[in-house]
């Protein structure tokens, strides 16, 4: 059976799929007084946290029932959106695809968790050290699939960089 190139990285997408909700349902079972638990004291612990929002908390203080319908219709468009691109692009570098199967994990990964449980399971916390004897956290509490988005997406960036990049050298 020939499969087609764009379709060989939805191994990617589900492995993502499988870690996101692996790792969820690990936090998940942890009993409360676990939490906050350091990985490395002042720059990675791990919490427990719930996101009934979208990135970066974004409208999670609304408790409306038809806002939370809306978020996952707009993440089944988008997932939609995605799966199409992903299998529709005939010229896809690997960065592309890799990129477009990773964005598909993550939403995907997200999307069940929000229909599962109303809200996204969070439990990255990432602290950066600006200067030695001061310590912020400017990072929202994130999890695998919030990780996964963010590297398809700069794939696809570094992609449209460098195909730009050759397509000017061509010319």
């Amino acid at each position: 059976m020939i499969i087609p190139r764009q379709l060989r990285w939805l191994w990617l997408t589900l492995g993502v799929v499988f870690l996101d909700r692996a790792t969820k349902a690990w936090i998940e079972s942890r009993p409360p007084d676990y939490f906050p638990h350091t990985v490395i004291a002042n720059y990675f612990d791990i919490v427990s946290s719930r996101n009934p929002g979208i990135a970066f908390s974004f409208f999670a203080d609304s408790s409306s029932a038809i806002y939370k319908w809306l978020l996952v219709f707009g993440s089944l468009i988008i997932i939609a959106l995605i799966a199409w691109l992903l299998v529709a692009s005939r010229n896809a570098t690997a960065f592309y695809a890799a990129g477009l199967a990773l964005l598909l994990g993550g939403a995907t990964g997200n999307l069940t968790d929000r229909v599962v449980h109303g809200a996204v399971t969070d439990f990255l916390e990432v602290w950066i050290r600006i200067l030695p004897w001061k310590i912020f956290n400017p990072w929202p509490v994130f999890n695998v699939a919030d990780s996964a988005i963010t590297v398809g997406a700069m794939l696809i960036i570094l992609d449209s960089f460098f195909r730009s990049k050759h397509a000017k050298r061509e010319r």
